[in-house]
This record gives C-alpha cells, sequence and structure tokens, in this order.
C-alpha cells in the first residue's frame, strides 16, 4: 500500500533538529522524499506498523506532528506531478540504497 507521509518538526533548538533528522531517517529507510518533508512509503501493513510506531516514538507531539495518508495499492492515477524534481516510480524503478 502507498502511504503519504508529512510532518512538521519543530527545530528551534537542537534537540528538535536531531528528532527533524531522525524522522527524515525513518521515512527514506521505507520510501522516498517527494517534497522536503512529505515522503512516498510503498509498504506491506506489517512495515507499516513498524515505520509509526518508529516514527511516533521519534517525534514530540507537544511541538511536532505527523499526518498519515493511505492512498492503498490501487494509488496509481492518484499522484499527478507537474514540474522539476521527478521522482521515480516506486514500484517500476531501481532504488539505490
Amino acid at each position: 500500500m502507498l502511504v503519504l507521509v508529512s510532518y512538521d518538526v519543530s527545530t528551534i533548538d537542537k534537540r528538535g533538529q536531531a528528532r527533524l533528522r531522525k524522522v527524515a531517517k525513518a521515512c527514506l529507510d521505507y520510501g522516498q522524499r517527494v517534497q522536503n518533508s512529505v515522503f512516498e512509503c510503498l509498504v506491506e501493513p506489517d512495515q507499516w506498523v513498524r515505520l509509526r510506531e518508529r516514527l511516533l516514538s521519534l517525534i514530540d507531539p507537544e511541538y511536532d506532528s505527523l499526518r498519515f495518508y493511505f492512498l492503498g495499492s490501487k494509488y496509481r492515477g492518484k499522484i499527478e506531478h507537474i514540474g522539476a524534481k521527478g521522482v521515480p516510480d516506486l514500484e517500476r524503478d531501481t532504488l539505490i540504497i
């Protein structure tokens, strides 16, 4: 299933800056960055559970926020991209990590 993960992490102090890096790293482990704080993650249900738990353990809900958009397995045709910075197709293109 395709899950769009977006986040807003407060970076007013060094702890927030560290949280921001950790959240981005967690998202990169499961998907690809499509905007600064937005990732497309093509995951199986068990992977989704692990990613969600990991993200929840990293943020400070008093200062940070997460949003998850579930596009499901039939996401093709629901995404339109216009402009620079095209992104690889999660299912067809090879990602080197």
